[in-house]
């Protein structure tokens, strides 16, 4: 089994060898073959390779030999094998490592931890005999409610694309292409299947295709997923601009592209707008397709270039045997180590008014909250893992607490929003007495009371608050960010009862904090984490590692200070989800009948991106609205020293050098941030923009020269009317520091043509 999984990722680095290809040229390399195999097929077996065979692949050729192509559901676990409705086959090799979400990666800032991440995924898929991961997600999180902000990486396109590089190449490196989603604009869950994205083309390139660009032409990504949404009136899967012009065309795109599930709405347009695989069915690329040829709508050579496509992926990943796939468990002790390392550097310390690490004189801790003893690997609509085993908060306070001689007692606090689903109707029966029927249920006096007493008799209070995954969810966006269920009101009176509170927020996306933010004089952002993340957690919490993630976007005061919602361009007059109604049927109660008009009447709605390129901090730096927690905040429990910069050109590079010194008792790793400002610019700008980043692992009194670096063309625009990237001569400011509201130190230099 050791030969087989080496064999795909061997011949991916052996392909770039002293050859100077591009990391996409080199699926090109068996284009003679591929041809020779294209001049034997029939029409019917080049078509039968452009739809799905099952829920979770895609035909080969097996006359021919030619395996298919295997999927699985990603971007933070391998999914478990399941059928129609994804419905669980209930294997019992298939529990896979749950790795810490989207956001939590991002809050590393760590491009190491993204490598090993698509590295672990990568391995895991082979173990399963998969060809390729529907993931990484890497949209824009555009909207603080984004039901999906969970997966993606960030508000900043230069983080996003960094780490979307690493990923991709981990992946790949370890046998298991990538499939880049949702490509692209897909920034709302409302309305995903039918919404009209206008943007204009330098808010597409500066912004949105940044990350896309960055992992197919460094990262050599082999398979791209075309969103749902429509972008300046066509569907992602029949946008020739976006699928042929650019992806192809400018940014050499030569692996394939396969739609999202339910995600094409035609033939002739799917087939001439860049389209090669549909999923799932075969209504469009089908019989409906060979009609298309044999009339001579639509010439053969099309089909031709798809099938091309595909086999250049397939020749690219070995395939594993049916005898060699699932004979171990998915889940193995190396991978499970990567989710453990990446939640231990993901973890943000908000707010510290010294309540944190946890004192040696705290003897008794009341841990407060649902949100300590929920699991997150699974939930809501969309992909989840089943995962091997998952520490909670709570478990891994209580082990480390034990290991202090420290008693814990927990208190449920709270009710907890719950989504109630059974197969093909709503879920009957009990609800359990802690379970709240809506997110803006009130806190139930007896859980509180319970709470409060608990927090009278203890030296310090950890509350748990924040979202769930039936809250923060795809399928659907959130209504406001608000702590649900009475949780503002949970920790006033436990702030009342005992001052000494921590807060610890479990969530994939941001929240309003403006009331909580007073009553706790310490706030951590903890994340959905992973297997692990209870284990990291409590490192953090006792001291044992300092905390080092920063945020990957804005805290903002109110969600109306947020751009969207500010210039009033995002409706949440949401119809029924695309997804949810073709393949959960668990999650709508409808009949197919019912769901099949739901379809064909789904509403065009618009979204239209009058912010432009002020997305995030952009937005805020520039508008000058105030914040909660600004992009890139992160505290330590030591402080870094950031000495003086000096700038180098390097033919069209700029070398930013300082020394950075831990001033602190402990080893702690810092975030350096540089960002860019414009000086007196004739074009429209946001007050800066990140450039560059680095993770810096220091010792106690330890202090290292660091080396921040990027090219001239990262600060060009894109100019509507030349329709191509200008860079403008001029003088900028670099401001390097340790959030985007934090500069510690400033130099000035000029761009010369």
């Amino acid at each position: 089994m050791k030969k087989v999984f080496q064999l795909a990722a061997l011949a991916l680095v052996v392909a770039g060898c002293g050859c100077g290809m591009s990391p996409q040229d080199r699926l090109t390399l068996n284009d003679k073959k591929i041809n020779e195999i294209i001049a034997q097929m029939t029409l019917e077996e080049k078509v039968e390779m452009l739809h799905s065979k099952t829920n979770m692949s895609s035909e080969g050729v097996p006359r021919l030999g030619i395996q298919d192509i295997k999927y699985t559901d990603g971007p933070f676990g391998i999914r478990e094998e399941n059928g129609d409705g994804f419905r669980p086959l209930g294997w019992t090799l298939d529990s896979a490592t749950y790795f810490p979400t989207g956001s939590a990666l991002a809050a590393t800032w760590s491009k190491e931890m993204a490598r090993k991440n698509g590295w672990a995924m990568g391995k895991e898929g082979r173990l399963r005999g998969k060809d390729i991961i529907l993931g990484p997600a890497i949209n824009i999180q555009r909207l603080p409610v984004g039901g999906r902000t969970y997966e993606y990486l960030s508000e900043d396109p230069v983080l996003a694309a960094r780490l979307s590089v690493e990923y991709t190449i981990g992946s790949q490196e370890a046998g298991t292409a990538v499939c880049l989603k949702h490509y692209a604009l897909n920034n709302q869950e409302t309305d995903r299947g039918s919404v009209n994205v206008i943007a204009d083309e330098r808010t597409m390139r500066e912004i949105y295709l940044k990350p896309f660009e960055a992992a197919i032409k460094e990262g050599g990504a082999m398979c791209v997923m075309p969103a749902y949404n429509k972008v300046n009136g066509y569907y992602c899967s029949e946008n020739a601009h976006l699928n042929n012009e650019i992806l192809r065309g400018e940014w050499g795109f030569k692996g394939m592209t396969v739609s999202d599930w339910g995600g094409t709405h035609s033939t002739m347009g799917a087939a001439l707008g860049g389209l090669c695989v549909q999923m799932t069915g075969d209504n469009y690329f089908g019989q409906a397709l060979i009609d298309s040829v044999r009339n001579g709508a639509l010439p053969e050579s099309v089909v031709d270039d798809k099938v091309r496509e595909i086999l250049r992926l397939r020749f690219a990943i070995e395939p594993v045997p049916e005898d060699v796939a699932n004979t171990i468990m998915t889940s193995q002790p190396e991978t499970q180590q990567v989710a453990y390392e990446i939640a231990q550097k993901s973890i943000v310390l908000l707010k510290n008014e010294g309540n944190l690490p946890i004192s040696k004189e705290v003897k008794k801790i009341a841990v407060i909250g649902q949100n300590a003893v929920l699991t997150t690997a699974a939930g809501g609509i969309g992909a989840g893992v089943k995962t091997l085993y998952e520490i909670s908060p709570l478990e891994g306070i209580q082990k480390r607490a034990a290991e202090a001689g420290v008693e814990v007692a927990y208190a449920p606090g709270y009710k907890n929003y719950k989504m109630r689903m059974g197969w093909g109707r709503p879920a009957a029966g009990p609800v359990d007495p802690l379970t709240a029927n809506s997110t803006d249920e009130p806190a139930d006096p007896a859980l509180l009371a319970e709470a409060v007493a608990l927090a009278k008799d203890a030296d310090m209070v950890i509350f748990f608050g924040g979202t769930n995954k039936s809250i923060e969810t795809e399928g659907s966006d959130r209504k406001n960010i608000d702590l649900p269920c009475g949780q503002n009101e949970v920790i006033k009176a436990l702030y009342e009862a005992n001052p000494n509170v921590a807060t610890v927020l479990i969530s994939g996306g941001p929240t309003d904090l403006r009331f909580l933010e007073p009553y706790s004089p310490a706030i951590v952002q903890g994340w959905w984490n992973g297997l692990e993340g209870g284990t990291a957690l409590a490192e953090v919490l006792f001291g044992d590692i300092a905390p080092s993630g920063k945020l990957p976007f804005t805290f903002p005061k109110k969600l109306e200070d947020s751009p969207a919602y500010a210039l009033g361009n995002f409706g949440q007059n949401a119809s029924e989800d695309l997804f949810t109604l073709m393949y959960r049927l668990d999650a709508t109660g409808y009949t197919r009948e019912q769901i099949q008009e739901y379809i064909a009447n789904l509403p065009d709605p618009v979204s239209e991106y009058k912010e432009g390129i002020l997305v995030g901090y952009r937005w805020y730096d520039t508008k000058e609205v105030p914040v909660m927690f600004a992009f890139g905040h992160g505290l330590s429990y030591v402080d870094f020293e950031y000495g003086p910069l000096a700038c180098k050109k390097k033919k069209d590079r700029f070398l930013v050098t300082f020394e950075l010194k831990n001033t602190g008792k402990m080893e702690a790793d810092e975030v350096v941030q540089l960002y860019v400002r414009r000086i007196d610019s004739k074009v429209e700008r946001p007050f800066k923009e990140l450039k560059a980043f680095d993770r810096i692992t220091l010792k106690a009194g330890e202090a290292k020269k660091v080396t921040l670096e990027f090219s001239a063309s990262e600060l060009a625009h894109w100019d509507i009317d030349t329709n191509g990237w200008v860079l403008e001569p001029g003088k900028i400011e670099i401001l390097v520091g340790s959030a985007s509201d934090d500069i510690r130190q400033r130099i000035e230099t000029d761009i010369r043509l």
